[in-house]
């Protein structure tokens, strides 16, 4: 049982909601990041999503883009983000998650990356640019090695995708919420409790909402019909804005609780 599988039945076992919390590995730098990463921990969240910066990203709205440029500045590497997790696992338990584009799995080598992340206490990766079509060598190397390959549903996914995603998807399918990019809302989008609902009736695995979830009002909403939230784009900005670790990290802790709370009390 990976530790993404042992989370979520934990959570259902409690009645409770899952948070993820996406950060860019490296921003403002790699030490930065762990740092940064304990305080999320303790202040709620179930699952870390840590972001791998590309120079051309695929779905990420100007605010994660700004934060991967910062991120490569600092001289950030997919090879230093398994290294830092590997540190991190000296002290912290909870299921972390690599979003990553292709194109550094593709130069590691699908196999090596794959072994290197699960030596090092990875549970999960996200490759928005690898559709599950073309995700065959990295999904076979992942289910002998125990990496839950995670999936994208968008609002355009016809009935047969959702099924195949369905299928093909490990730990929990990410429903991206709207047609567009990453970055802060005010709103859900409309039908999305509908197309929720549809998407947990061809498929047994937990339904996350990613995407415009940027304050506890929006996540209360969200776990209403959906098994969880990913909240990026609102803690990117949030570590942008405050250079100063002491500030950042306080800013840091009232937000994640806040959106924790929000969806303890979603009923």
């Amino acid at each position: 049982m990976t530790r993404l599988t042992s989370c979520f039945e934990k959570l259902k076992m409690e009645n409770r909601k899952a948070l993820v919390v996406f950060i860019t590995a490296g921003d403002p730098d790699l030490d930065a990041t762990k740092n940064i990463l304990d305080v999320i921990d303790d202040s709620g969240a179930d699952i870390i999503e840590l972001g791998v910066p590309f120079s051309d990203p695929l779905a990420d709205g100007p605010i994660i883009q700004a934060s991967a440029l910062r991120a490569l500045k600092s001289g950030t590497t997919l090879r230093k983000i398994l290294s830092l997790v590997k540190d991190i696992r000296k002290n912290r338990d909870l299921p972390i998650v690599l979003m990553t584009s292709f194109n550094p799995v593709f130069v590691y080598g699908e196999k090596q990356f794959v072994e290197d992340a699960v030596s090092v206490g990875v549970d999960g990766v996200i490759v928005p640019d690898l559709p599950p079509e073309e995700s065959i060598e990295l999904s076979a190397c992942a289910e002998k090695k125990g990496l839950d390959v995670i999936h994208l549903l968008a609002p355009t996914s016809p009935d047969e995708r959702i099924h195949m995603i369905a299928k093909q998807s490990r730990g929990f399918i990410y429903y991206v919420s709207l047609t567009g990019t990453t970055g802060v809302r005010t709103q859900l989008a409309d039908g999305l409790r509908n197309r929720v609902a549809s998407i947990k009736l061809k498929s047994d695995l937990p339904v996350l909402i990613g995407f415009g979830i940027s304050n506890p009002d929006l996540a209360r909403e969200a776990v209403k019909f959906s098994d969880g939230v990913i909240v990026g784009s609102a803690v990117v900005e949030i570590i942008e804005k405050n250079s100063d670790s002491i500030q950042r990290n306080k800013k840091l802790a009232d937000f994640v609780t806040s959106v924790k709370q929000a969806i303890s009390n979603s009923s």
